[in-house]
């Protein structure tokens, strides 16, 4: 009260109600009291002169440590660019997941915000709020089991963000009340006589569906209002275990289920520790209802999750990890656990937001391994999301996969109960095209990781090789002199980065010959950098050799394939004696099956493997975006090619393909074009154009 003084908030209220608020959510949790005293100091570093060291001084390192760490998350802002937001957002989950109190802290924050969100007056500030708590705090409290925080966000972002959709779901409700709440008593008390008359002591009561929960499930199932069954609910808490079962039997015996809707989240928990029972039944009246069987300790590990395990140990106060594990049989921060990850693999920040969200909003689905082994995986997840939840080694090995025994496709959906076994290949190979068979962010990252240390690998060779090449052609040897001077004047730390920028072209190979041999003649650099054009006529027998060319054989290249040096190629003897020179997979060599008395052996001549450049043909299918094909012809430029000739065709709403006619210097350097072309996030497909 002293550290906040005269501030007040937006109603108008004294600055240091809110906090006294945030604690008193927290109380009702029945957390520790080093969390109550933070939450009641969660906001004096931030908004007040007090620092870190008054803090620790006053109030204890632990104290302090919580009351810094929920002030970094307050920093977390959606409308920041994408690099401050995924910066912040790796904090964030780095932070809860060493303190989860710092999260409960936060939460607790945010409800109490968002229940005097309407004090504030910008619009746009309003929505950017209940937008934030929709995407990041109402997903990360499901995540860790705080069902009831969880829903009272969701409900509160939903008011703002659509008002004129919950107000219509409102008045349904209301109505649907006055028809059928005396039928909800009914089936209550009918159900728990069944129950009682079997020796089951049970607590039966029906609860009505949170407008934001109908929302979602008319948009995710593209359903009206009146075809959704599970409006009311029925819940059947007991007293052990083995009561759950059996009250499941009694209902099931004195009403129809519906089939495929039992789910047994007891013996395989969700990861956000729930357990329970749920099924369907055509109960009394034919009216069709859903109903969750669990203990008392079951519903309020769902309802509180990881704050249900507070409590005194040891003559202590504070979460008891061991009671965790021993009520739900798992960790209860295993879903924090798995984006701290994500974030293991590092990777463009921008992708973090992404692949932190996938974690969190996807249901799931259980699997098991050849020898028995549960995993849980997002609902959707395919044998690669499988491959790298079980260890990255096994995903980066992934050569194939059989479900329930038999082979099947890597992009095949998993179903519950399936086992799952890889089958893995002598190396890691991770193709680009692995992200479209993927829906967990860790599977994701750790493709791109692998990815980039792939290309890593080849960048620096291709550079090597360049480097090597273009000093043999000027008479001078790498291994001869020291390349310490080119490092400092290219400003590069190790030589593999010197490298990786040569293979990437961002420095020419020659640039790295003259800055370690500055009094080489001219004619010895113009050797050594100097590329002819590949070109039709005479003069190409230079850049081929094979049978039957020659002194006054024409050579053409086939503009349907577009041979560059390092491609396998195959020559066609055209009527005019001339020889077509095509790739060897070109999909025209097919008109020739039938005609071996035309066909000719060909191959590349040193020439042409070192100091030419030549036309290749690539196709590209990009995202429509504003700057998109600006960004892409800069990659094609910083690769080291020289757009010729560019087209686009087949333009949508979302997507267009675009011809373009790239100088490089060979099938190498046009393979790094297109990898580094396929980095980038807007292009879907590269391909190189053939036939």
């Amino acid at each position: 009260m002293r550290m906040h003084g005269s501030q007040t908030r937006a109603s108008g209220d004294p600055y240091f109600a809110h906090p006294i608020e945030v604690a008193g959510i927290l109380t009702d949790y029945r957390l520790d009291t080093a969390t109550i005293v933070t939450a009641l100091l969660h906001d004096v570093i931030e908004d007040t002169a007090a620092t870190r060291a008054v803090i620790d001084e006053m109030f204890g390192e632990e104290i302090g440590e919580l009351v810094e760490g929920v002030t970094k998350l307050s920093r977390l802002e959606l409308n920041a660019e994408h690099v401050r937001q995924a910066e912040n957002l790796r904090k964030f989950i780095l932070a809860i997941s060493k303190d989860v109190r710092v999260l409960m802290v936060k939460l607790a924050d945010r409800l109490h915000n968002m229940r005097t969100l309407g004090f504030i007056k910008s619009a746009d500030k309003r929505e950017r709020i209940a937008r934030e708590t929709l995407d990041i705090y109402a997903p990360l409290a499901r995540s860790i089991g705080c069902h009831r925080i969880c829903s009272e966000l969701e409900e509160l972002a939903f008011e703002h963000l659509n008002p004129m959709a919950r107000n219509a779901i409102v008045r349904r409700l209301e109505a649907l009340r006055v028809t059928q709440g005396t039928a909800v008593a009914i089936v209550s008390g009918e159900i728990s006589q069944r129950l009682e008359t079997s020796g089951i002591p049970a607590r039966v009561y029906g609860r009505e569906k949170h407008p934001y929960s109908i929302w979602r499930k008319l948009q995710r199932k593209s359903i009206g209002f009146s075809q959704m069954s599970d409006i009311y609910a029925f819940r059947v808490i007991v007293d052990t275990e083995d009561d759950c079962y059996r009250a499941l039997g009694v209902i099931h015996r004195a009403w129809s289920s519906v089939p495929e809707r039992f789910k047994d989240f007891i013996s395989t928990p969700k990861r956000n520790n729930y357990r329970s029972l749920h099924t369907t039944i055509v109960g009394p009246k034919g009216m069709r209802i859903e109903m969750q069987i669990r203990t008392q300790a079951m519903d309020r590990i769902a309802e509180e999750g990881v704050a249900a395990h507070w409590r005194y140990k040891d003559s202590s106060y504070g979460f008891d990890a061991e009671a965790a594990e021993a009520e739900g049989g798992r960790d209860p921060l295993v879903n924090l656990r798995h984006l701290v990850q994500v974030l293991e693999h590092g990777g463009d920040v921008e992708e973090l937001v992404e692949h932190a969200k996938l974690e969190m909003f996807l249901d799931q689905v259980f699997v098991f391994t050849p020898k028995g082994r549960l995993i849980s995986l997002p609902r959707g997840a395919m044998p690669l999301d499988f491959a790298y939840a079980v260890h990255s080694d096994v995903g980066d090995t992934t050569a194939g996969v059989k479900i329930n025994g038999e082979l099947r496709p890597l992009r095949t959906p998993l179903q519950n109960g399936d086992v799952v076994e890889i089958i893995r290949g002598p190396k890691s190979v991770a193709w680009t095209e692995w992200r479209s068979l993927t829906v967990t962010g860790r599977a994701r990252s750790a493709i791109r990781r692998h990815m980039r240390l792939s290309e890593r690998e080849e960048f620096t060779r291709v550079g090597r090789t360049t480097i090597d090449e273009t000093f043999a052609r000027a008479g001078k040897s790498r291994g001869a002199v020291q390349l310490k001077g080119a490092l400092e004047q290219f400003g590069v730390a190790t030589e593999d980065e010197l490298f990786i920028a040569v293979g990437h072209g961002r420095i020419n190979a020659t640039q790295v010959l003259e800055s370690l041999f500055p009094g080489l003649k001219a004619d010895e650099r113009a050797a050594a950098s100097e590329r002819q054009r590949i070109e039709d006529g005479p003069n190409a027998r230079s850049f081929v050799r094979g049978a039957g060319i020659g002194a006054g054989t024409s050579v053409h290249f086939a503009e349907c394939c577009s041979p560059v040096p390092g491609d396998r190629i195959v020559g066609i003897a055209r009527e005019d004696s001339s020889i077509a020179v095509h790739t060897i997979d070109c999909p025209v060599l097919a008109e020739f099956e039938e005609r071996d008395d035309l066909w000719r052996d060909m191959h590349w001549t040193a020439q042409a493997e070192q100091s030419t450049l030549s036309t290749a043909k690539l196709v590209a299918t990009i995202r429509d975006a504003p700057g998109v094909l600006g960004q892409v012809c800069t990659i094609i430029g910083e690769a080291g090619g020289n757009i010729v000739n560019m087209n686009m065709h087949h333009r949508q709403s979302d997507f267009f393909d675009v011809d373009f006619d790239v100088e490089v210097r060979d099938a190498r350097h046009l393979t790094l074009i297109a990898a580094a072309l396929r980095a980038c996030p807007p292009v879907e497909t590269v391909d190189r154009a053939k036939g």
